[in-house]
């Protein structure tokens, strides 16, 4: 059991990859000065230019194992084999610290055990993409993955989207400007 002090509100949001989950948070937090990220823990290497402690907390698997163990998660999931990811107590007790509103970009499973958790502190909103056929465009545009890599996150999108019931509200991301207007308008809402 984690052992977190939690008394603010949070938004939650979950998409399969590619369906415009990150661009929607960069164009929330620019909108919404009580937003913060919440930046997740991870059990793999850094990418790039990924910073520990700005885009993740890099913990090697044997850190994260640990940590898990003194149950300093809130919730946490090998979302894929070998590499795990999470959100810490300490993270969420920083930003409500400062009276912020904590913001989570986290995949499906972690975005329904938050909701599961924090009930109606929280608000979850699943990101859906237009189509698979969209998916598998926007992936194969992005040039990060190889085509393996996208048919692994394509039969993932398949799983995730069959449980898109289980958030507050579903955002259909086929133009982002709607979309992100719409999730602005649930979150205005949400927050007061």
């Amino acid at each position: 059991m984690f052992h977190c002090q939690y008394t603010g509100k949070l938004v939650i949001l979950s998409a399969p990859s590619g369906a415009g989950k990150s661009t929607i948070v960069k164009h929330l937090l620019k909108t919404f000065p009580r937003l913060e990220f919440s930046v997740s823990a991870t059990s793999r290497a850094p990418r790039g230019t990924e910073r520990n402690g700005v885009e993740y907390y890099f913990l090697s698997p044997e850190e994260f194992s640990k940590a898990v163990e003194r149950g300093e998660f809130v919730e946490w999931e090998e979302v894929y084999a070998g590499t795990c990811y999470g959100t810490l107590c300490t993270e969420l007790e920083r930003i409500w610290s400062k009276g912020n509103v904590i913001i989570f970009d986290v995949d499906v499973k972690g975005g329904i055990r938050l909701k599961e958790i924090f009930g109606d502190k929280a608000l979850s909103i699943f990101i859906m993409p237009p189509s698979i056929e969209e998916l598998r465009s926007r992936l194969i545009g992005r040039g990060t993955d190889a085509p393996e890599v996208i048919e692994r996150r394509i039969q993932k999108a398949e799983t995730e989207i069959s449980y898109c019931h289980k958030f507050d509200r579903i955002v259909v991301n086929d133009r982002l400007e709607e979309a992100v207007e719409e999730v602005t308008t649930l979150i205005r809402d949400f927050i007061g």
